[in-house]
C-alpha cells in the first residue's frame, strides 16, 4: 500500500515570531531574530549572541498546571502543535485517535534542567533533586506532552539525530502515513538550548560565531562566516493521508513526495568532504518522488554558517544535481533564525510549504560574497519571486546524519 500524504496545518514558535505568519513575514522582510543573549549573564563567555524566542507565554496554549510540568522545549512543541491542529481544522472528536500520531524530534532535551538540578545536587544533596527532573529533561517528552495535551494515541516517536531531528521526524511521519500506519501525524522538531551549558558546550567545540554584530553573525555560505548562532523554537506540521484530508474538506497546503536519509559514517562533527552522504539523501528523496533534478527549483539548505557545513553541503548539492545545481535557488533560513538544532528541520519545512504557496524564496540575509569554491545561487542580496513547484529541505546532523525531504505543489 502506498498512499499520498499532504500538509494541512502548520505551527511555529521562532526567533522571528510566535506564529507562522509573523515568522514568514520576518523572512520576507529579511529581518534577523539574532540579538544579545538575555537568558543568562554572558560576561565570561566568548559568545554574546543567540536567536531567542521573544514574548512567549505558555498560558496562551496550555493550562498553568500543565505548563509547570514542562520544560521550554516541550512548551514550544505543544504551542506549535496547537497552532498546526487549529489551522488543519481537524475535529479530534471525530477521529480514531489511535490513527493520529506524533513524531516530534528534539536534539538535546532540557540542558537547563540538567544545569539546575546538578547545582542542587552539589549544593544540597541528592534528596533535593526535583522528582520530576527526569521526565521534564528527557527529549521524548515533547512528543509525549503533545500527545497528552491533545489525546493523540497513535504512533509516538522522538527522533534524535542532532540537527537532522526535525527533518527525519517529518520524513518518518511521511513514510508512516504512506504505508498505512496512521491517517494523521503531527511532525517536526523542537529545541531550547540557549543556556549556559548549551552555549559553553558549542563554544568549546568552536562551532559558534563570536561576531557581536547581530546582522552579520549568521552568514551562511559567506566567505567571512565564522560559525553558527544558536537559536530556539519549534516547527510542527500536520501530515495527513490525502483521501482522509479530502473527505473532511481540508485545505491542502502542499504535498510531501520524497524522503531520503543516510549517514556519512565519516566523522562525529564534520560532514563527508565529498558531499556523497548528503547528496545521496537528496537523490533518494527525488527517486521516491519520481522527480528528476531538473524538476526541483529550490533547496532550503542546512546552511549553518560554519566553514565545513556550507562548503561540503555545496558539494553535496552538486553531487546530487550535477549540472542543474547552478540553476537552483538555494537559501538558508538560519541566516535570520540562527540554528534551532533539532527544531531546524521543522521550521524549514514550513518555509518550504510557504515558498510553494507564495511562489517566493527568501533572501539569505547578511551574506554577500561566497567562497570561490561555492559558486551556486544562494539568494544573496534579495528574495526572489518565482514559481516553486518542488522544494527540498536538507538537514545534516552531528554523527553524520543526513535527511532530505521533497515537497511539491498539490495537484488533485
Amino acid at each position: 500500500m502506498s498512499r499520498r500524504v499532504v500538509v494541512t496545518g502548520m505551527g511555529a514558535i521562532t526567533p522571528l515570531g510566535n506564529d507562522v505568519q509573523s515568522f514568514w513575514e520576518g523572512l520576507v522582510e529579511g529581518k534577523s531574530g539574532v540579538g544579545p543573549i538575555t537568558k543568562f549573564d554572558t560576561t565570561d563567555y566568548k559568545v554574546k549572541l543567540a536567536a531567542e524566542v521573544k514574548d512567549f507565554d505558555p498560558k496562551l496554549y496550555m493550562d498553568f498546571k500543565s505548563a509547570k510540568r514542562m520544560e521550554l522545549f516541550s512548551q514550544y512543541a505543544v504551542a506549535a502543535s496547537k497552532m498546526a491542529l487549529d489551522e488543519s481544522g481537524l475535529d479530534l472528536d471525530k477521529e480514531d485517535l489511535f490513527r493520529v500520531g506524533v513524531i516530534i524530534g528534539c536534539g538535546v532535551g532540557s540542558l537547563q534542567a540538567s544545569d539546575r538540578e546538578h547545582e542542587k545536587l552539589m549544593k544540597m544533596g541528592p534528596a533535593r533533586v526535583n522528582p520530576l527532573f527526569i521526565p521534564m529533561m528527557i527529549s521524548n517528552m515533547a512528543a509525549g506532552n503533545v500527545a497528552i495535551q491533545f489525546g493523540l494515541k497513535g504512533k509516538n516517536i522522538d527522533v534524535v539525530t542532532a540537527c537532522a531531528s526535525g527533518t527525519n521526524s517529518i520524513g518518518e511521519a511521511f513514510h508512516s502515513i504512506k504505508h498505512g500506519e496512521a491517517e494523521v501525524i503531527l511532525a517536526g522538531g523542537t529545541e531550547s538550548a540557549v543556556c549556559p551549558l548549551g552555549v559553553a558546550g558549542f563554544t568549546a567545540l568552536t562551532a559558534l560565531s563570536t561576531n557581536e554584530d547581530a546582522s552579520l553573525a549568521s552568514r551562511p555560505f559567506d566567505k567571512d562566516r565564522d560559525g553558527f548562532v544558536i537559536g530556539e523554537g519549534s516547527g510542527v506540521i500536520v501530515l495527513e493521508e490525502l483521501e482522509h484530508a479530502k473527505a473532511r474538506g481540508a485545505k491542502i497546503l502542499a504535498e510531501i513526495v520524497g524522503y531520503g536519509s543516510t549517514c556519512d559514517a565519516y566523522h562525529i562533527t564534520s560532514p563527508a568532504e565529498d558531499g556523497s552522504g548528503a547528496g545521496m539523501a537528496m537523490i533518494m528523496a527525488m527517486n521516491e518522488a519520481n522527480a528528476s533534478p531538473s524538476d526541483v527549483e529550490y533547496i532550503n539548505a542546512h546552511g549553518t554558517s560554519t566553514h565545513h557545513n556550507d562548503l561540503f553541503e555545496t558539494r553535496a548539492i552538486k553531487y546530487a544535481f550535477k549540472d542543474h545545481a547552478k540553476k537552483l535557488k538555494i537559501n538558508s533560513t538560519k541566516s535570520m533564525t540562527g540554528h534551532l538544532l533539532g527544531a531546524a528541520g521543522g521550521i524549514e519545512a514550513i518555509v518550504c510549504v510557504k515558498s510553494i504557496c507564495e511562489d517566493y524564496i527568501h533572501v539569505t540575509a547578511g551574506s554577500s560574497e561566497a567562497d570561490e569554491d561555492m559558486d551556486l545561487d544562494y539568494c544573496f542580496g534579495s528574495g526572489v519571486h518565482t514559481k516553486v513547484n518542488y522544494a527540498m529541505s536538507n538537514s545534516l546532523g552531528f554523527g553524520g546524519h543526513n535527511a532530505s525531504i521533497l515537497l511539491k505543489k498539490y495537484e488533485a
